[in-house]
């Protein structure tokens, strides 16, 4: 038995909401498009709102049994929760809305803000804060009372890249520290994989694909969940040849191999960081198979790194290496798709 148990169904406007995922001491990221049902599954497990059907427990205990007519209210689940946009109080100081979450007897405040490095903010209202300071607000007020659950709706959306970047390092840090069970609410799978062990992609209430990170990104199970993981998506032909490889062919006419088998539509899925780069004034005889040639349409600086888009093919590769491979655009470039990584998907819209 996972240690957190939610068997869900909430019947929404324009679709049935079920789900039924177990946890343990880890960080579960529920990823998909705004409306898909996450946050009502957060406000479920919060006790923010009753389910249509179905049960949530912890440990064995019940907080909600439709059966056995269980309806545990908020104050009465041992959870903590960030909200999205923090939900702080304005007219309170730093330190009054964290205490406002304390138990009775609890005197967690001080420890808190001193562990988020906030003492000298003390005496300041929100409208004096940053956006990161104001998450480090709203997670010790969800910590002061030293919840057994910890739920965050989009933790990190309301921050701006820089500042995104930083503080999900640090809240990696925490939750590794907290070793709770975690629900985590986002519609960036980049928030997902840097914060969470496992993820459950979520469409219109239905949970398509349930795994660890790595794997969602490595190993999708349709075509939403591999561009969501940030993979090319590459239409094309595939003739499987009874072996386990098949040729895939591309609108333009050009073929490359994959060692998987799956025939008619599909979709060529890999990693753009799993995409190696050439230039384009090799002879096509001194080029490796599984090239497909292109010119380089789109050229973007990220950070440590080159986003470049090759034809339709989207990769990555570090500035010096697209310096010596003459990347920019108009250029001609080839992208060699290795056949290990390539994974093939029913085309499904």
């Amino acid at each position: 038995m996972a240690l957190l148990d939610f068997d869900l169904k909430v019947s929404l406007r324009s679709f049935d909401l079920a789900v039924s995922i177990g946890i343990d001491r880890e960080t579960l990221a529920l990823v998909g498009p705004s409306g898909a049902g996450k946050t009502t599954i957060l406000k479920a497990i919060g006790g923010l709102m009753v389910p249509d059907s179905g049960r949530i427990a912890l440990g064995g205990e019940a907080w909600f049994d439709s059966t056995g007519g269980v309806m545990l209210p908020p104050e009465n689940r041992s959870v903590g929760m960030v909200f999205q946009e923090y939900a702080l109080f304005p007219h309170m100081t730093v330190r009054e809305n964290i205490a406002y979450g304390e138990h009775k007897g609890a005197r967690r405040t001080d420890e808190l803000i001193e562990r988020f490095r906030i003492t000298s903010l003390a005496d300041t209202r929100p409208s004096g804060l940053s956006g990161g300071e104001r998450q480090r607000v709203a997670l010790a007020r969800a910590l002061v009372r030293d919840p057994a659950v910890l739920l965050l709706d989009e933790p990190l959306s309301a921050l701006d890249a820089h500042t995104r970047q930083v503080v999900r390092e640090e809240l990696r840090t925490l939750l590794e520290e907290l070793d709770l069970p975690t629900v985590l609410i986002s519609h960036d799978f980049a928030d997902a994989s840097a914060l969470a062990s496992r993820a459950g992609v979520l469409i219109e209430g239905e949970v398509r694909q349930l795994a660890p990170v790595a794997e969602l990104a490595r190993r999708p199970a349709d075509s939403f969940v591999a561009t969501l993981t940030g993979n090319n998506l590459l239409p094309a032909v595939s003739r499987p040849d009874g072996s386990g490889k098949s040729t895939l062919t591309f609108e333009d006419g050009q073929t490359i191999v994959a060692d998987r088998e799956l025939s008619g539509p599909v979709g060529v899925v890999i990693a753009p960081w799993e995409v190696e780069v050439l230039r384009g004034d090799l002879p096509r005889e001194a080029v490796p198979a599984n090239a497909l040639f292109g010119r380089v349409s789109a050229l973007t600086p990220v950070r440590d790194r080159v986003e470049a888009r090759i034809g339709p093919v989207q990769v990555e590769c570090r500035p010096a290496e697209a310096s010596e491979m003459g990347l920019e655009p108009g250029a001609p470039a080839w992208a060699v798709l290795d056949r290990n990584r390539i994974e093939l998907v029913p085309l499904d819209g």
